[in-house]
């Protein structure tokens, strides 16, 4: 399966998320001085990134696309947690993608945040795009506290130890460790 821009692991935030993190960060830098927001801003966006590397889920909410092979049967999106599917394209092998009919897949969203399509009639389409709605928050401040304090964290870490090779904080995956989710043989399942 592959993402679109901004897929698990590209962490791209808005001006009022990028704000809030830069101000968490700051406070983990014990630091007033705004002349490097910018810079603080992009180490918070990597450390986001990192952490659903880690965890297998997608912080902060944010429109995907998942290209899957438009098989028989029903197959689980990446990214978790799914808040809502909004788009199934045809993507044929030559030629412009096309809009499948209703009737032609069906969604699911599973308790655990899951997001599964089946494709009943792929038409010309080798391969599917699936438009989808994902994250464990809207936006920074929502966040659960131990998620935003180790992203937090690390890109303070990062900001001290530029000039050097230090590893990272253990603390940083000790307080992202509940909120992971790994996969056994295709299955999700939670990391405690």
């Amino acid at each position: 399966m592959s993402f679109g821009a901004n897929g698990p692991g590209e962490v791209s935030l808005g001006a009022a998320d990028r704000a809030a993190a830069v101000a968490a960060v700051r406070e983990w830098l014990r630091s007033g001085d705004g002349r490097e927001d910018a810079l603080i801003a992009t180490l918070a966006e990597s450390a986001l990134g990192l952490c659903e590397q880690f965890i297998g889920q997608v912080t902060v909410a944010r429109e995907m696309v998942a290209t899957l092979p438009a098989m028989r049967g029903w197959q689980r999106i990446g990214a978790t947690p799914v808040r809502a599917i909004t788009g199934v394209t045809g993507l044929p092998a030559e030629g412009a993608a096309f809009a499948l009919a209703n009737d032609a897949y069906a969604i699911d969203l599973d308790a655990d945040g899951g997001g599964w399509v089946l494709v009943r009639d792929p038409g010309i389409a080798g391969r599917v795009q699936v438009t989808l709605v994902a994250g464990l928050a809207d936006g920074w401040d929502g966040l659960p506290a131990p998620v935003a304090q180790g992203a937090a964290r690390l890109a303070a870490h990062w900001f001290n130890a530029r000039d050097a090779a230090e590893p990272a904080p253990m603390a940083v995956t000790a307080l992202w460790r509940p909120y992971r989710r790994m996969r056994m043989g295709g299955a999700p399942c939670s990391n405690g």
